[in-house]
């Protein structure tokens, strides 16, 4: 265990890189603990900056703002992965950020992301790095069919291809640029988990109950929690798996961790150095959310064990839904336990996550019962 350092006090001031729904749940969640919080995003209407104390419009690696940022922050965290790791490493000269520049770039490259799993001992699933014309010859005969991925800068379905044969596999790296790219063999999936994890600078961990998800079109769509349809004994391996890789970094902050079910193997996918979508039924199913876990990470404070009070389900709400005007959230919240979040972004586009909508009951049963007819007054895909 490492020496505790002293918690900033409420009133500290906490920065944010980034201003998406991450940081605007992130910064209501610190405004509740009393601090003041400082966004930078250069969207000067980013959901984020409409609710903290300040906002500074500019890009990450501006070296004014990055000065500005760190003049009066006290302490600094990223709200998504693809902040710039340097922004990260020039901040940490002088305050304290977390989860640091070294754990993020691991989490924003693929190939390095693998090799981490590996170096923990955390099985993940047959793969291979192409980066020139012979690493892509020699991809082994096993991988196919598989699906193809740049190994930075693509999330929620972006920067991938399922390909069956070679020639799929040549045209679909020509198609994505050439740029580095991880292939992974196609597996039969059974289940897709994530487990959400809170680590300390201090070494202190802890860690939500396991997650089951549902994607489409490579968007999460659907959360149930906890979990359903899973071995106790492989849902207690997810939860070991995500504490070792959190630890392998010497992570500080919230941290995601993706799985694949697959042949009853548990298979490591990717994660998120940060909040994650399917753990925002967290706010309304446990006693502590995974944005506050985030705040007290950043502030030094200490991180309770979250208790789920509730079981949950979460839909995604993208903006397909206002493609014929407003939804009808009145009829949603006639419902009971239905608590919706929208995110304050102004321009509803195909595919934008625009908000949720956590339904939370007294038993399981209950809350997908309740999610099911939510979804159908919303017009979203029945699963």
């Amino acid at each position: 265990m490492k020496p505790e350092r002293a918690p900033l006090r409420p009133g500290a001031t906490l920065g944010v890189l980034g201003g998406g729904q991450l940081g605007r749940m992130f910064v209501q969640a610190a405004q509740t603990l009393g601090y003041t919080c400082l966004v930078l995003d250069p969207d000067a209407s980013s959901p984020a900056g409409w609710v903290a104390h300040h906002h500074l419009a500019c890009d990450y690696l501006d070296p004014q703002g990055l000065s500005e940022l760190a003049a009066r922050a006290d302490a600094v965290t990223t709200e998504f992965e693809n902040v710039p790791a340097a922004a990260l490493q020039t901040l940490a000269a002088s305050r304290t950020v977390a989860p640091a520049a070294a754990a993020v770039a691991i989490c924003q490259d693929r190939a390095a992301e693998k090799a981490h799993f590996q170096r923990a001992g955390v099985p993940c699933a047959p793969h291979a790095l192409i980066t020139d014309a012979a690493s892509l010859a020699g991809v082994a005969d096993t991988l196919l069919p598989g699906i193809l991925k740049t190994a930075r800068m693509g999330y929620d379905g972006k920067g991938q291809a399922r390909v069956t044969t070679r020639a799929e596999l040549a045209t679909a790296w020509a198609r994505l640029g050439q740029v580095p790219c991880v292939l992974e063999q196609l597996l039969p999936l059974q289940a897709e988990l994530s487990v959400i994890v809170a680590r300390g600078a201090d070494g202190q961990l802890v860690h939500f109950v396991p997650q089951r998800n549902l994607h489409r079109d490579g968007i999460l769509a659907v959360t149930w929690a906890p979990a359903w349809g899973v071995s106790e004994a492989l849902l207690d391996e997810a939860q070991q798996r995500a504490r070792t890789l959190a630890a392998a970094m010497d992570y500080v902050g919230v941290l995601c961790v993706e799985f694949f079910v697959a042949d009853g193997q548990l298979l490591a996918n990717e994660m998120a150095p940060r909040p994650h979508n399917s753990g925002h039924h967290t706010i309304d199913a446990c006693d502590v959310s995974q944005f506050e876990l985030q705040v007290r990470a950043l502030a030094g404070l200490p991180l309770s064990p979250p208790r789920q009070h509730s079981p949950a389900v979460m839909l995604n709400l993208l903006g397909e839904l206002w493609q014929d005007g407003e939804p009808d959230w009145a009829g949603v919240l006639a419902l009971p336990g239905v608590h919706l979040h929208l995110y304050g972004k102004t321009e509803p586009r195909a595919g934008r996550k625009m908000g949720h909508l956590t339904v939370t009951a007294a038993t399981a049963a209950d809350a997908e019962a309740t999610a099911r007819l939510a979804a159908q007054r919303l017009g979203l895909a029945p699963w």
